[in-house]
């Protein structure tokens, strides 16, 4: 399989982005991965450090509709999902699409939603419909959502459970940039911001055709052997309570078909899984509620696991 030209187009995608986002190679190729995957990113950090403005400018860079919900206590599941609305003129239900009908949605600060609110999400991303008066609507290909959540300022807030956690492919941290980087984006925004200048680089025809590649990208059974025990061995970690379950196995797979494609291969390699395990592990375990004390968290129990494993023979030589 050849994914030289499409990964050319990828990467003037990822450039398209950088001229918006500063400094974030690593979550903007990781965000893409998603895409590709048709999976979903949890960003969790600090107010103000670009989470926003790398969802809009990934969905301006596909030509994607692009919609945001601003999740607040009192939003209700209909407010996400849409409401059929009685026409007197007509005398019939029409229905009033939400703004979960998109192709990228920013689900804005989703913990400080109810949980019925956070629930009318699950459906929409894993199984791409959503069920509204009894009838299920198809959402627009492909599909795509960011979610957001302050680490901090709990008060008031509705954690998510892990149920709906786990419907995540990744959970990434933007972080603050560097002192450079921080000037270059004072530099940028001097006169006008660069998202208004941002111009389609790829169309939703090219995402899909790409999404159906990646299905394409070989494991080696080495590799699949390799996530299944790093996946074992969260479920007998001593700092574990509960660990990954299959669908994160499978999560990290498909994850890991998508990076290896992104950056032009058609087999994966054990580094991709190396990569990739924390962002896509991470989220899916609950640790011991001791170690709330000595702040540990799940991205530190994956690397110590990733630590203790043999990496297997897998990769180029052993698909060639």
């Amino acid at each position: 399989m050849k994914v030289e030209t499409e990964r050319s187009g990828l990467q003037q995608v990822i450039e398209n982005i950088e001229r918006v986002v500063v400094g974030k190679r690593e979550e903007i190729e990781l965000s893409l991965t998603a895409l590709l995957a048709k999976g979903h990113v949890l960003l969790e950090d600090v107010p103000g450090v670009g989470k926003t403005m790398m969802v809009r400018a990934i969905a301006r860079s596909i030509g994607a509709d692009f919609k945001r919900i601003q999740f607040t206590p009192d939003l209700l599941p209909s407010d996400v999902s849409g409401v059929s609305i009685y026409n007197q003129k007509t005398q019939s239900f029409e229905f009033r699409a939400g703004p979960v009908m998109s192709n990228v949605v920013l689900a804005d600060e989703i913990n400080r939603t109810s949980p019925k609110t956070q629930s009318s999400l699950l459906e929409a991303l894993e199984e791409g419909s959503v069920t509204i008066d009894g009838q299920t609507r198809d959402l627009e290909q492909p599909f795509f959502v960011m979610a957001t959540q302050n680490p901090i300022e709990y008060g008031g807030t509705y954690p998510l459970p892990e149920a709906q956690l786990d419907r995540f492919l990744f959970k990434l941290k933007m972080g603050y940039p560097t002192y450079e980087e921080e000037l270059s984006v004072l530099n940028r925004v001097e006169q006008n911001h660069p998202i208004q200048e941002l111009h389609e680089v790829l169309s939703l025809e090219d995402i899909l055709k790409m999404q159906e590649q990646v299905a394409s990208v070989y494991v080696d059974d080495a590799v699949k052997q390799y996530i299944i025990s790093i996946v074992n061995e969260t479920r007998t970690h001593r700092d574990v309570q509960l660990g990954v379950s299959p669908r994160g196995s499978i999560a990290l797979m498909k994850a890991s078909q998508a990076f290896a494609f992104l950056h032009g291969r058609d087999y994966v390699i054990p580094d991709d899984i190396k990569r990739l395990a924390p962002v896509a592990l991470s989220h899916r375990i609950i640790l011991r509620s001791d170690l709330q004390m000595v702040e540990k968290d799940g991205e530190d129990v994956i690397r110590d696991i990733l630590s203790t494993l043999r990496v297997p023979l897998a990769g180029k030589e052993a698909v060639q």
